[in-house]
């Protein structure tokens, strides 16, 4: 477990390292900072497998989100998911729950009327954070979303891990399959 600890404490500082470039940091308006190993929902859990093939218990996260006056950067590296393979993933407006559907639609910058969006006006990487990585032969990766605006008032409380990519085309803007696991996280 100790051993766990320092590789998971090693990782979120690496991420703080290669996220924070040194103007950033000095003028940042918001940080967030979250790390779990995924385990089924748990009321306490911060990070949620609803799949557990696809996101194995014991697999884990960390989730880095830095805001500057005019933008933010966002993080996610994931460790021991399925090897070379591609997930989805996304800044979405409520908590993790039992339910997958529980998190909510995905935070928008500027919040489509029609709701599930799939819009690409309004679905797309620069008014949502799109997160989509491909896990190397150990299923880890690191994905990284830079928008030109920060969090606001109304809530953004978790990442989900989805089953692929996300498409970009109408009618599927946004899309990228089931709901796989969850990382809570209270955006700044």
């Amino acid at each position: 477990m100790k051993h766990s600890a320092r590789r998971l404490a090693a990782t979120v500082a690496a991420l703080l390292v290669s996220a924070i470039p040194a103007a950033a940091a000095a003028e940042s308006t918001g940080v967030t900072l979250a790390w779990g190993t995924f385990r089924p929902y748990t009321p306490r859990a911060v990070a949620v497998t609803h799949d557990p093939v696809l996101v194995p218990p014991g697999a884990g996260a960390s989730v880095l989100a830095i805001s500057s006056p005019n933008s933010t950067v966002v993080t996610i590296s994931v460790r021991h998911l399925v090897p070379h393979r591609d997930y989805g993933a996304h800044v979405h407006t409520r908590p993790c729950g039992p339910d997958p559907a529980g998190s909510g639609p995905h935070f928008q910058h500027r919040p489509d009327p029609r709701q599930p969006s799939v819009d690409p006006a309004y679905a797309n990487p620069r008014n949502e954070i799109w997160l989509d990585f491909s896990t190397d032969e150990f299923g880890n990766a690191t994905a990284r979303a830079t928008v030109n605006w920060t969090f606001t008032t109304r809530p953004a409380r978790a990442v989900v891990i989805h089953e692929h990519h996300t498409h970009t085309g109408a009618g599927h803007a946004g899309t990228a399959g089931g709901r796989l696991a969850c990382v809570n996280a209270r955006f700044r």
